[in-house]
C-alpha cells in the first residue's frame, strides 16, 4: 500500500514558489530555533539522488534550514533522533540546490502542504541532472510492545525500466515486502526489535538474491555478494529502509552501487 503523496492546489504552489526567488546566493543565515511547536509540522529530507554532491542545501520561504551541506545517500537532520526540523505548518516553498556557482544540478522548486503536528520525509531521487523529489507523510505510532517499525522506499536510479523488488528477511525466512515498484514507499510494519536481521533486495517473485560483485587481486577475482543490510532495531522506533544507487550499478567499488541504508523516522 502506497503513502499518499501530498497534494496541493496549483494557485497555492505558484504563490509559495514565489518566495525562493528571494534566497540569497551568500550570506543567508540558517533560519533561526523555534520553541513553540504546536503550529508546527515536522519534516525530514532524504538525498537518494545519484551523482550529486556535498553541496546540496535546503531552502524552506527562502531561509536555509540546514547548517552543513547534504551529499548523496545523506539525510537532514542526520539520522540520529530527532530526525526532523520543524517548520510552520501551511503551504511552503521549498528549493534544494547545490550552492557552487556553474553547477550542473539544476535548482529544484516545489511547495507542500505541511499540517500541525504532523511528520513528513522528502526523498530526493533520481540523479544530480534531472533532481527529482517525493514527499511522503509518516505515520508514526510508538508500539505499545517492544518491537519497532519499518518501511521500504525504492528510488533506485536506471534510465531505463526496472523491476519491481522484494524484501526478503533472513530471520523470518520470508518477504517482509513483496513487489514494490520504483519510487513506491511502503506503509510501516511491525518489526522485532533489539534481534539482528539481514534484510535483501530480490527482483520481485524471482526468490534470487540481486548480488553486487568484488573484484580484487592479482589475477583478479570476481566474487558476488547480495544487496543486503544488516540491521538490529531499537525497540519503539520508526524505521525506513531505502534502495538507492543505480539499479545496473553493480560493481562496489562503485560510488553510486546498488546499496540499502537505514533512515530513522523519531
Amino acid at each position: 500500500m502506497k503513502v499518499t503523496t501530498i497534494i496541493i492546489t496549483w494557485s497555492a504552489v505558484l504563490t509559495a514558489l514565489f518566495a525562493v526567488s528571494c534566497v540569497k546566493e551568500t550570506g543567508k543565515e540558517v533560519a533561526t530555533e523555534q520553541t513553540d511547536f504546536s503550529s508546527k509540522a515536522f519534516v525530514q529530507v532524504y538525498n537518494g539522488t545519484v551523482n550529486t554532491t556535498a553541496r546540496n542545501y535546503v531552502y524552506v520561504d527562502g531561509n536555509a534550514v540546514n547548517g552543513a551541506s547534504m551529499g548523496y545517500g545523506a539525510s537532514f537532520p542526520v539520522t540520529s533522533t530527532p530526525a526532523y526540523f520543524s517548520i510552520t505548518s501551511g503551504v511552503k516553498a521549498f528549493l534544494i540546490r547545490d550552492t557552487l556557482i556553474g553547477s550542473t544540478q539544476p535548482p529544484m522548486s516545489f511547495a507542500e502542504n505541511f499540517e500541525a503536528s504532523k511528520y513528513y520525509s522528502i526523498f530526493m531521487y533520481d540523479t544530480g541532472t534531472t533532481v527529482k523529489q517525493k514527499t511522503v507523510l509518516n505515520n508514526i505510532v510508538i508500539p505499545t510492545d517492544t518491537s519497532a517499525r519499518l518501511r521500504f522506499a525504492y528510488f533506485a536510479y536506471s534510465s531505463n525500466a526496472i523491476p519491481a523488488v522484494d524484501i526478503f528477511s533472513v530471520k523470518r525466512n520470508a518477504n517482509i515486502f513483496s513487489n514494490v515498484s520504483v519510487t513506491e514507499v511502503t506503509d510501516f510494519i511491525s518489526f522485532d526489535s533489539r534481534k539482528t536481521d539481514t534484510l535483501i533486495v530480490r527482483v520481485a517473485g524471482s526468490g534470487t538474491d540481486l548480488l553486487n560483485r568484488t573484484v580484487s587481486g592479482t589475477p583478479p577475482v570476481t566474487t558476488f555478494s547480495p544487496v543486503q543490510l544488516i540491521l538490529t532495531p531499537t525497540r519503539l522506533r520508526n524505521y525506513t529502509v531505502v534502495f538507492r544507487g543505480g539499479y545496473r550499478t553493480d560493481l562496489t567499488s562503485a560510488s553510486t552501487v546498488r546499496t540499502l541504508s537505514l533512515l530513522n523516522n523519531n
